[in-house]
């Protein structure tokens, strides 16, 4: 059997993915989709992969470039349109759709009724002002992030006498999305902000580890260590009901506890990266991936 893994950048993950594939005996393609054509001339619609004769029976998606707003549309097109042809897409293209607009994540999030920190998405600097001015007043502070983004590029925490970034900023592009700022208990006495990656596949918890923050970005790009950790009942419940919230078949869900004791999902991750989590578990996550993949077929 042959599959391809779409992406533009390999990489350590890509690598991973090929090698747990192989043990299973099939043959792994990277495969950038902004090299597949969609194929409307003849009679019946087609999907043209690059080393494919014939549409396999279901993709890995590693990733989706970014690019214009047509750009990332055509290339979402293709999966969905893969999909409607009776191509298994993992994860499904739905359920990227819905948590690369980190909008949709919080609204599903706060729509299942599972605890996320109080969000605000706008337009409108006026509107932006309001909403600062009032979470000012109730002694909040806000964080400001990138409606699609992902590693902590271009989250920013909004102190007192920051200046709102402007509508068109680099990472803003033309759309406020606020939190709320949680801040998280004391590490041996020390202020130390931190947070959890969960890694769900399938309905279970498979691997968890406590990210700690080189400041107060507990991203492992941002400068952050991973250390590992079991999750209590309350995080493993928070994390299964997010990926169900989302309905996706594997994801890494960003938990965070409160100094007072209480839990928020932030962020629900539709291709993560697991290199982090590899370092401190035991666990071949590749595999448990790769195997969850072809378990579908």
């Amino acid at each position: 059997m042959k599959i391809p893994i779409f992406t533009d950048d390999a990489g350590w993950h890509g690598e991973q993915l090929k090698q747990a594939f192989a043990k299973r005996g099939v043959d792994a393609i990277f495969v950038s989709l902004r090299e597949c054509v969609i194929d409307l001339s003849k009679d019946r619609a087609q999907i043209n992969i690059p080393f494919f004769l014939t549409l396999p029976p279901a993709v890995f998606v590693r990733g989706v470039a970014g690019g214009t707003l047509q750009q990332v549309i055509a290339r979402l097109n293709i999966l969905h349109m893969l999909s409607m042809q009776g191509v298994k897409i993992y994860n499904d293209v739905k359920a990227i759709e819905r948590t690369v607009d980190k909008a949709m994540t919080s609204f599903l999030l706060r729509t299942h009724g599972i605890s996320t920190p109080a969000t605000w998405v706008c337009e409108s600097r006026a509107q932006a002002e309001s909403i600062r001015q009032a979470d000012q007043n109730e002694m909040q502070q806000l964080v400001v992030k990138p409606l699609f983004g992902s590693q902590g590029l271009g989250v920013r925490k909004l102190s007192n006498n920051d200046a709102l970034p402007v509508p068109m900023q680099q990472y803003v592009d033309g759309v406020y999305y606020f939190q709320e700022l949680i801040e998280t208990p004391m590490i041996e006495g020390k202020d130390t902000s931190h947070d959890y990656r969960v890694f769900v596949i399938h309905g279970k918890v498979v691997a968890s580890m406590k990210r700690i923050g080189n400041g107060w970005l507990n991203n492992l790009a941002a400068g952050g260590r991973g250390e590992a950790v079991s999750v209590n009942e309350t995080m493993a419940k928070l994390a299964l009901d997010a990926a169900f919230a989302i309905d996706i078949d594997y994801c890494g869900v960003d938990i965070i506890q409160a100094a007072s004791g209480e839990y928020y999902v932030l962020e629900v991750n539709s291709i993560p990266a697991w290199k982090g989590l590899q370092n401190v578990t035991e666990l071949n996550i590749a595999q448990l991936l790769v195997d969850d993949f072809l378990s579908k077929l």
